[in-house]
This record gives C-alpha cells, structure tokens and sequence, in this order.
C-alpha cells in the first residue's frame, strides 16, 4: 500500500493510492478518515492522483537523522564510523513535501543534498528489541537531509547547519510493503547522477536503528528515522532541481531557491 498526505479543492487529507500496476496517470487516491495508523477507515471520497497536490506523507513530532551509516560517506569526508549509531535531530518545521522548493539560507554558501532512506514509525515505541522493530514500522519513504555544510564545519555541531526550514524533504509517498534490506538509491542533480547505492551498504540496518533510538528516546506514531546517506553528496545552488529515487517506492524532487 502506499499511504500519501494531499491538498485538495476542500483541504488536506490522508489518502491511500490506488492504480493498476505501475501505472500512475489514472491512479486514484482514496481519503482515509483521521490517520493513516492501523488498518485504514475509509470515508468513501476520492479524487484521481493527478487532480490533488502530493505533500509531505507525514508531519512528525520529531526527525530523527543518523550519520556516517555508510563507509563510503564517511571515507569521503575524512571521518572513522562511530560502533554505534551517531544520531542528530532535525526539527519537524524543517520538513517540506515533493515539489516544494528547498530555499537557500543567506548564512551559508555552501549547501549540500544528502538522499536517504526514512523509516515511519506505526506506533508508539520505547526500548524495543530489534526483532520487533517490524512490527512497529508504518512504511518507508525518501528523504533528503539538506546540509549547510560550512556552518556544519563551522560550529562544530549540526543543529544549525540541518535544522534551517525546507532542509528535510519527504515524500512522495509512504510505500508499507517494501523491504529495506538492499534497495537502491539513486541521487541525481539536474538529471546528472551523484549517488548510486544500496540500502545493503548501511552499517547499521533498518531493525538495529529504530531499536537504537527507541532506547534513547520515546518514538511516537509519525515519526521518521533518516538512514544515512550514501557517498556523492554535493553542492545545490539556486535555480538547480534534486530528485532522490529508492527503489520499490518511487522519486523525490524538489527545485532549489534563494531563500
């Protein structure tokens, strides 16, 4: 199933998706009532895909982002993979949904796309061990965690440099059925390839992280864990456009402006 978040002629609403095969152009969203946590009620309204805005899929109490999850990202900028999880959060107001723009903040000149694998989180969970991480996940969806790489370098901390508003793109939807283990992720900037990799290639997998956060922090339903990013991450500069696609739940694209 694949679980959207919309705008319509009447408002917002939690919607599944409904088409035949992989055919998009006469798919169908049919409107959930209240959320999208458990097995879907239904209020019987519906609007074709290509009708409706897609937005973020969910709006979380808290991003979760892990860094350093992939040997090669860390090589590339001169850094050792920490035994655990190096976690950092991003605020909820950072994130923006498909098409949105990124905006470039004034304070940095230097702004890099990080593409990713997100995990959302089906219910609330606190120290859970591994092997019922499954359980608790809502599904999958793309993520894009914008860096202020100077000020990143600058203050010594990453609180500034990924927090700035826009910075957290998801979306287009939360695929529920897809299985994490070895997808591939492909970053492209203009149509030019910047990342190609697999999910495989994390250090720490899918299971290992949501039971890693859920003993540090308390995980609600809606929340998102970033996974890390891949090697090939670069600059973004105004005017450019940044898709992310993982495979087995679709692309992620958003333009870039000046702030």
């Amino acid at each position: 199933m694949r679980l959207a978040r919309i705008a319509h002629s009447e408002g917002v609403a939690f919607v599944s998706i409904e088409a035949e095969g992989d055919n998009d152009d006469a798919a169908q969203v049919l409107e959930i009532a209240d959320h999208p946590f458990g097995k879907p009620n239904y209020t019987g309204r519906r609007w074709p895909l290509a009708d409706v805005r897609l937005l973020a899929p969910i709006l979380p109490t808290k991003v979760i982002a892990v860094g350093r999850n992939y040997v090669k990202h860390a090589e590339e900028f001169g850094n050792e993979v920490p035994a655990d999880p190096m976690i950092f959060l991003k605020p909820s107001t950072s994130v923006i949904g498909p098409n949105a723009a990124i905006k470039l903040p004034p304070a940095s000149s230097r702004v890099d796309f990080e593409g990713e694998l997100a995990v959302v989180i089906g219910r609330p969970i606190k120290n859970i061990p591994a092997e019922a991480a499954p359980a608790a996940i809502l599904g999958y969806t793309i993520a894009n965690d914008v860096s202020a790489r100077d000020l990143q370098a600058a203050d010594g901390q990453w609180g500034r440099a990924k927090g700035f508003d826009t910075f957290c793109p998801l979306g287009p939807w939360i695929s529920t059925d897809v299985d994490p283990a070895d997808l591939r992720l492909i970053s492209e900037v203009d149509g030019v390839v910047k990342q190609d990799a697999r999910t495989s290639e994390m250090v720490h997998k899918v299971n290992d992280l949501v039971a890693f956060v859920s003993s540090v922090m308390t995980l609600l339903p809606g929340d998102v864990i970033l996974t890390g990013t891949p090697e090939g991450v670069g600059p973004i500069d105004e005017g450019q456009q940044v898709s992310i696609t993982v495979e087995g739940i679709g692309t992620l694209t958003n333009p870039v402006q000046a702030a």
